[in-house]
């Protein structure tokens, strides 16, 4: 496949030789320390059994429950006043959210909003793949300023683990890649967290070709005075890449490029199949 050609930095400063080599090693530091997360993590998507609808209660374990779980006795989840509870072995827990919970040899990690909450399950072997990645590529990093979204307020988007969050817009970000322009908004997501990130779910002329169908996320970094860093060498497979346990999240409308973005996290295959490229939310 082509790569984009040089000069590919058309917005902001360039990076300074010695910048971009730490710049280099920065985010191979992050991509050795994901890898890691993804193989040793009880609750990596790589482990990913099943993520139910708890609605009016799940049961697992036995061959007959909704979620058979070899070497487990039942179990049985339920849901009350937006608390979540497990009863297992004449003994009840209340199961945090979005914490994980030890069951045997499995892992529970309640997830979503109350009266929407679905139960991720964890355990066994890995599944799916490592993940591969494009060489490190100082073209592909832009600096920009943010312009403030035409119409701010809050929209329900799917997320990275393939959740329904309450994001904010937070603007747009403009950008060129061989010459071509291009406009992607920025959401910061989940919308009310104190750590938010300001997150692009992107997609370009590698999808299926090299990189997940469903496109690729990729969070902007804050430079200070209102500038950010796109940084398309840190881009990421959503975790339906991994397991099929994970719905895919929806493109967001206008976030596509025509131009192969040959960085960040490719796919080899194994994870859940998406329509092709050119489909919108």
């Amino acid at each position: 496949m082509s790569r984009l050609v040089a000069g590919t930095l058309l917005v902001g400063l360039a990076v300074a030789p010695a910048a971009g080599q730490d710049r280099r090693a920065e985010v191979l530091r992050e991509r050795a320390a994901y890898e890691e997360w993804l193989a040793t993590s009880p609750v990596s998507p790589r482990r990913a059994i099943a993520r139910p609808v708890l609605g009016d209660g799940l049961t697992l374990g036995p061959g007959d429950a909704d979620v058979p779980l070899a070497g487990l006795s039942l179990a049985q989840l339920e849901e009350v006043g937006g608390t979540v509870r497990l009863r297992h072995e004449g003994t009840t827990r209340v199961l945090p959210r979005g914490r994980e919970t030890a069951l045997g040899a499995y892992r529970l990690v309640p997830l979503g909003r109350a009266g929407r909450t679905v139960v991720a399950i964890y355990g066994g072997a890995l599944r799916g793949k490592a993940p591969s990645w494009y060489d490190y590529d100082p073209r592909l990093v832009l600096e920009a300023t943010l312009e403030p979204p035409a119409q701010p307020g809050r929209v329900r988007v799917g997320t990275v683990d393939g959740l329904e969050a309450e994001a904010t817009e937070a603007g747009t970000f403009a950008g060129a890649l061989a010459g071509t322009g291009f406009r992607f908004t920025v959401r910061r997501v989940p919308a009310d967290a104190e750590d938010a990130e300001l997150e692009i779910h992107f997609r370009d002329a590698t999808n299926g070709l090299g990189t997940y169908d469903a496109g690729r996320f990729v969070a902007l970094e804050p430079l200070g005075n209102g500038r950010y860093r796109l940084d398309f060498n840190r881009a990421r497979n959503p975790f339906c890449a991994y397991s099929s346990a994970f719905p895919c999240p929806a493109p967001w409308r206008g976030n596509a490029v025509t131009l192969p973005i040959t960085a960040g996290e490719r796919y080899a295959g194994g994870g859940l199949v998406v329509p092709a490229p050119g489909a919108r939310e």
